[in-house]
């Protein structure tokens, strides 16, 4: 983890505005898996919004936007999440998702094919359609033509816009959490963060 978590009396204005709005975000959205620290640190994706906040809010927004167009299935955004995640094996973003995908009633077995970009066999006629966007995006080059139909047909063009923008997102949010080296949470490690500086500390 090459960015400690930030205890929240040592935040700034700027980083207190965003970590006040991620966390009622989180409390609406995000609550099958952990996201703070006992103290209120934020870990994750979170925390590396709050060093650099000026991307972070703007990632927040972009996810936020992205969820509010409120069109796909939970089961079908996590089968698209966890294809994404699996992908670039981003550790925590695995980890939450995994846990949102079992809260939704996933079986296990279904979810670790997701994540190692297999096929399950009894996926949903919308979750196939889920898999086979997010697999082909993932792996580069134009979303085939039949493929973005039957997305179409199946959700409509706003689901179907959805789908392509939760690939994009949750692709940059695993990109970050790759390269600043963020774990999924160990419930052995410490719970309280060893920094109390602003954005960019070491």
């Amino acid at each position: 983890m090459r960015f400690p978590p930030i205890r929240p009396s040592a935040l700034d204005p700027v980083q207190k505005e965003l970590y006040d709005n991620m966390r009622a975000g989180i409390a609406t959205g995000f609550n099958a898996f952990q996201t703070a620290l006992d103290d209120g640190s934020m870990i994750g994706p979170w925390n590396a919004s709050l060093h650099h906040p000026a991307i972070g809010n703007a990632s927040w927004q972009l996810t936020k936007a992205v969820n509010a167009l409120a069109t796909l299935p939970g089961s079908v955004r996590e089968v698209a999440i966890l294809v994404v995640g699996g992908f670039h094996q981003a550790r925590y973003e695995i980890y939450a998702h995994a846990a949102v995908a079992e809260r939704l009633g996933m079986p296990p077995a279904k979810i670790s094919a997701l994540v190692a970009n297999e096929k399950p066999a009894d996926l949903t006629a919308d979750e196939d359609i889920a898999f086979d966007a997010s697999y082909l995006l993932c792996r580069g080059g134009p979303l085939p033509d039949a493929t973005w139909r039957r997305a179409v047909a199946a959700f409509g063009e706003s689901g179907a816009a959805q789908l392509v923008y939760l690939v994009a997102v949750y692709a940059f949010v695993s990109t970050a959490l790759n390269g600043f080296d963020v774990p999924a949470p160990d419930s052995n490690s410490p719970s309280t963060p060893t920094v109390g500086a602003g954005a960019g500390a070491p």
